[in-house]
Formats: C-alpha cells, structure tokens, sequence
C-alpha cells in the first residue's frame, strides 16, 4: 500500500479488551489516523488493547512514535497495550530501535487477549 495508499484502522470490543486492526502502511500519512483510533479505545477505558498488525508491511518511525505514545497513554490509563501479528520485517524494526523490550509482542490475537 505504498506511494500514498490509505491506512484503514477499525476496532472492536472482545471482552474487556479493545482490538484495534491495522491495515497498510504506517507512516507518516497514515499515523495519525491510528493514534485517533487508538485514543478513541483508551478513551473507553479497556483493561486491554490489542493492535493487530497483521496487514501491516511497512512502518516508519512515526509509527513507532505513535505505539510509543499509545503505550505511555496506557500505563497511565492503567491499561496493558499489547501488540500483535507483526510481520517480520516490521518486528525487525522494534528490535533495531530495541522497543521489543519495552512493548508485550505477542504472535496471534488470540495470544493478545491471553498474554
């Protein structure tokens, strides 16, 4: 979904926890329509929320600004942000920047909802 491709972000109640499904490229264009969505779930207050990066291929550091910023808005909130189906390339990148120590990387939604 490069050059200029939308981001489509939704999100869904399972429980107490929110799932938040990416889809596309986070990036600088798109970033900001998944902190909205993220915020709207944190707005509800769920013990949980799961981003499902599944169908995410690519991602740049303002995408990694925006999970960072979602993280703290979490712990403050008192909710666990957990993340999930990375793709390996996308994974690759939280280990460079080392954030796969501070955020819960899980493999499934199901593992999310249970880690």
């Amino acid at each position: 979904m490069r050059d200029g491709a939308a981001i489509d972000v939704s999100q869904e109640r399972v429980g107490s926890a929110a799932i938040v499904r990416v889809s596309g490229d986070v990036d600088m264009t798109g970033s900001p329509r998944l902190r909205d969505e993220i915020r709207t779930a944190q707005d509800a207050r769920p013990e949980r929320i799961v981003v499902d990066l599944s169908e995410v291929q690519y991602m740049d550091s303002s995408g990694l600004a925006t999970l960072v910023e979602a993280m703290k808005n979490a712990k403050n909130k008192g909710s666990l942000l957990v993340l999930c189906s990375m793709h390996d390339k996308v994974r690759g990148i939280f280990e460079i920047a080392r954030l796969d120590q501070y955020f819960t990387i899980v493999d499934s939604t199901d593992e999310a909802l249970n880690a």
